[in-house]
């Protein structure tokens, strides 16, 4: 297991330290102070802005509203100047990089945490088990940021909830770390799609295993779901279990393709040509297109004669400017496939009507699409 790397500060003029903890790899920050209920909304900020972390000694709740008033004062929108209307992919790089702005600010308040994730502060919640669901189990005080703490509990009630996939007549229970399967037109469009084939199938990248447990009630006899991250195998292999389909799916840790060929191969990689912050965003932003490149040039050795690779894709990097459908259909030409069909579909997700999104331009048109490949 790897070492937790330690933050310092000085309190009531002793030097002190803790193991510091950060699921998106966050470093330590250097120069921390105490803060208690006294501190205002606007000394906060200052200090964040500035790169000064504060550990919490207040009341809890407190904590929460203050975290809240940064987020106000951070979102603030600034005033509208006369400089031309850059492009969509310097309007997504930009956003990029507020959202990165964001998210080091935000984090910049942080919690105390005893052995056994026990956060010694008044009105302070029981989150013991949404700590051991992502960071295991806590034999020493650390300190993390409150920020990360509220994603680690609105994961661990995903968890509990689930995800409705209507296709699936049930529903998928997500874990932290791992996407949640809430854009469900990608889900729908394996549940329609015509099967070249009921005896076998790879599902490349499986996540939550929400498609390996969809081919399986669609009737395809053996599926094989790989991931290379642990959460996301442990995740896979629970829905499956919990679906009930654990003799037609075998969750395998692999670098895309397991061992063998299959008449059917369904890989849903990250739509995104980006750089990751954090390790939930490699389900979106895949740096160079690289999982969508490998997938492409290994389908021909893993594919089966007359068997189908079926690439699910949203063009959205493409109205963003990040990667043109000709750069797509060379990759695929190049990898010896041949483009049977394609089946699209509108997003219904939440984003693609909302018009203060700064790239609902893209949105507005994105399509997202099953590619059905074959050998060429």
């Amino acid at each position: 297991m790897t070492e937790l790397p330690t933050i310092s500060w000085e309190e009531n003029g002793q030097p002190h330290s803790a193991r510091w903890r950060s699921e998106a790899g966050v470093t330590p920050p250097k120069k921390v102070v105490i803060a208690d209920d006294r501190m205002t909304a606007d000394s906060a900020y200052r200090l964040a802005c500035e790169g000064t972390a504060f550990l919490w000694r207040g009341d809890f709740q407190n904590a929460r509203q203050l975290l809240q008033a940064l987020a106000r004062r951070v979102d603030r929108k600034p005033k509208k100047g006369r400089t031309p209307a850059p492009s969509l992919a310097q309007t997504f790089h930009l956003h990029r990089q507020a959202q990165a702005q964001r998210a080091r600010i935000l984090g910049m308040l942080l919690l105390p945490f005893n052995a056994g994730h026990e956060i010694p502060l008044r009105r302070a919640p029981d989150v013991h088990l949404a700590c051991e669901e992502a960071y295991g189990a806590a034999d020493a005080p650390y300190v993390a940021s409150l920020r990360e703490l509220l994603g680690l509990i609105g994961a661990h009630e995903w968890r509990k909830k689930g995800v409705d996939i209507p296709a699936l007549g049930a529903r998928i229970h997500p874990c932290y770390g791992v996407f949640s399967p809430v854009r469900g037109e990608y889900v729908d469009l394996v549940a329609n799609a015509p099967l070249p084939s009921t005896e076998r199938a790879f599902d490349i990248g499986t996540g939550t295993g929400v498609l390996s447990a969809v081919l399986a009630r669609r009737g395809v006899r053996h599926i094989v779901g790989t991931d290379q991250d642990a959460r996301a195998l442990a995740c896979a292999r629970d829905n499956i279990a919990r679906l009930g389909y654990q003799q037609q799916v075998d969750i395998l840790q692999a670098d895309l393709f397991p061992p063998g060929r299959a008449p059917l191969i369904v890989c849903n990689p990250p739509w995104v040509p980006a750089r990751p912050s954090s390790p939930i965003e490699y389900a979106v932003y895949d740096p160079d297109s690289r999982m969508l490149r490998g997938f492409l040039d290994g389908l021909a050795g893993h594919l089966e004669p007359k068997g189908e690779g079926w690439l699910i894709l949203s063009d959205l990097a493409e109205h963003l400017g990040l990667r043109p459908r000709a750069q797509l259909l060379e990759w695929i030409s190049h990898a010896g496939l041949k483009v049977e069909a394609r089946i699209d579909v509108r997003p219904r997700h939440p984003k693609a009507v909302d018009t203060e999104d700064p790239l609902h331009q893209a949105r507005v048109a994105e399509v997202t699409s099953l590619w059905r490949l074959r050998l060429a």
